[in-house]
């Protein structure tokens, strides 16, 4: 767990950058392995930014996981869906297995009418069709239609998981686009959406550049100071 509160500030920030000035800010400090594999956005949706809320998944055994599993009220799958804070992401550690679905659509549907800022699975999805139509974005490794309970059994929630190879802790920042999902430590979340939000600015000028013939050599990056004196006059009359 962590005592840190995403403001509404950086999340305004992080959701006008991209994955990948995120994962150089953070390779910068040598974070290199912080996009989650297999993870892909079920249909096009605004950028994700929110706190991993997290459920564990183990391997499924069939005496402890029968369909009357579900009728439990405690059973941890449902408690999640239920207790994932508004603003937050659900983030599902399911071992990278995507043959059973680690959610459907009426559990999704659920989570995003309580607030959530989307949901992360390593696993599969069944439904998907009623998932994409929603506003909530949602990243997975597939469809799938097979009930959890014949592979995954959800075992813990918000502890520490691994998501796509990624080391997730409750509290930590995920930022999701088109390209997938990062992951940003907590503590750093707020300097890497400052950081993020100039570089955006300096690639949108790149862009501007390159599509009005410009070459890249010296560019980007910007080695030459006749491109740096050019940017800072682009950001003068754009006030970026």
């Amino acid at each position: 767990m962590t005592d840190y509160t995403l403001s509404d500030a950086t999340r305004h920030k992080l959701r006008k950058v991209s994955t990948a000035s995120v994962a150089t800010a953070l390779f910068k400090r040598g974070l290199r392995s912080q996009f989650i594999q297999g993870a892909r956005q079920v249909a096009p949706k605004p950028t994700m930014v929110g706190q991993a809320f997290t459920l564990r998944y183990i391997p499924a055994r069939e005496d402890r996981n029968p369909l009357t599993a579900f009728r439990d009220p405690e059973h941890k799958q449902r408690v999640a869906i239920e207790t994932c804070p508004p603003g937050q992401v659900l983030v599902m550690d399911a071992r990278k297995d995507a043959r059973a679905a680690t959610a459907g659509s009426i559990l999704i549907t659920r989570l995003a009418l309580r607030g959530a800022a989307g949901v992360v699975s390593d696993g599969g999805m069944r439904d998907v069709a009623g998932i994409a139509a929603l506003d909530m974005p949602a990243y997975c490794a597939g469809p799938s239609a097979p009930t959890n309970l014949t592979l995954h059994e959800a075992i813990e929630i918000n502890g520490p998981v691994a998501c796509g190879d990624v080391a997730v802790f409750p509290g930590d920042v995920l930022v999701g686009d088109g390209d997938g999902v990062m992951v940003i430590p907590a503590h750093l979340a707020d300097e890497i959406a400052e950081e993020c939000t100039g570089m955006e600015s300096f690639e949108d000028f790149v862009l501007e550049q390159v599509n009005a013939g410009a070459g890249v050599i010296g560019l980007y990056p910007a080695t030459k100071d006749e491109n740096l004196q050019k940017y800072q006059a682009w950001r003068d009359k754009t006030g970026r």
